[in-house]
């Protein structure tokens, strides 16, 4: 088994209302994307890493992140797309060709775990799909219109996050179908869900979030010093 994990780098995230991409701030002396990187470059079942950059960022993040921290793992830097769904395609293409199993992470989620990015490897290696999931613990309403059309059942709604893990035959057909039918998803497994294929959950945990306003910073530094 040869894993390749993409790592989704090349968004601006406007809501961060910063002169700084949102995955170069830095957090406890070192930007975002390092502390996501680091986690995927020390895990054992992780054999490479692909890095989608903005275009103008390849070479800073070549020598000020990947060398000057010693992420070894990182395989290629790839300019990403107009898309996150763009840019992991082209992720996707860069991919060494013994990949078999490929973990697609936010580089902005730098609290996912070790043990977490093993579970979901370990699942999809069984499974085919997974992807990391927790719970909602609020109650969910549907809306149109400023008005409460239903609420769904609590007990049936996971909020996803990432890694998602698939084998590389299915998340290459699920972006092929999705090019050919224009389709856009909020995320990879609901390509793969296009192809008819389940997709398996694996618990996560609460303190995974994903970084994208200045409120999600405060908490990560919070997150941080507790991890410490």
């Amino acid at each position: 088994m040869t894993v390749t994990a993409i790592i989704a780098s090349a968004g601006r995230g406007r809501r961060m209302a910063s002169d700084v991409a949102k995955q170069f701030l830095e957090l406890h002396g070192a930007p975002i994307l390092v502390h996501t990187l680091k986690k995927f470059d020390k895990n054992p079942d992780v054999d490479n890493i692909i890095l989608v950059a903005p275009a103008n960022a390849v070479d800073f993040l070549k020598m000020e992140l990947v060398e000057k921290f010693r992420i070894s793992k990182v395989s290629k830097i790839v300019v990403g797309g107009n898309s996150r769904q763009q840019s992991v395609w082209n992720g996707l293409k860069n991919m060494p060709l013994e990949t078999t199993l490929v973990a697609i992470h936010d580089g902005v989620r730098p609290f996912v775990t070790s043990e977490e990015i093993s579970r979901v490897i370990a699942a999809a290696e069984e499974e085919g799909a997974a992807v990391l999931a927790v719970p909602v613990k609020d109650t969910v309403k549907i809306v149109r219109s400023g008005k409460i059309e239903s609420t769904p059942d609590r007990e049936r709604i996971w909020l996803a996050q990432t890694p998602q893990v698939f084998r590389k035959e299915i998340i290459i057909d699920a972006y092929r179908l999705a090019m050919e039918k224009k389709f856009s998803g909020t995320d990879d497994a609901s390509l793969v869900e296009k192809l008819g294929v389940s997709v398996s959950i694996v618990e996560g945990s609460y303190s995974n979030i994903k970084i994208t306003t200045p409120e999600d910073l405060d908490f990560a530094e919070i997150i941080l010093q507790k991890m410490r």
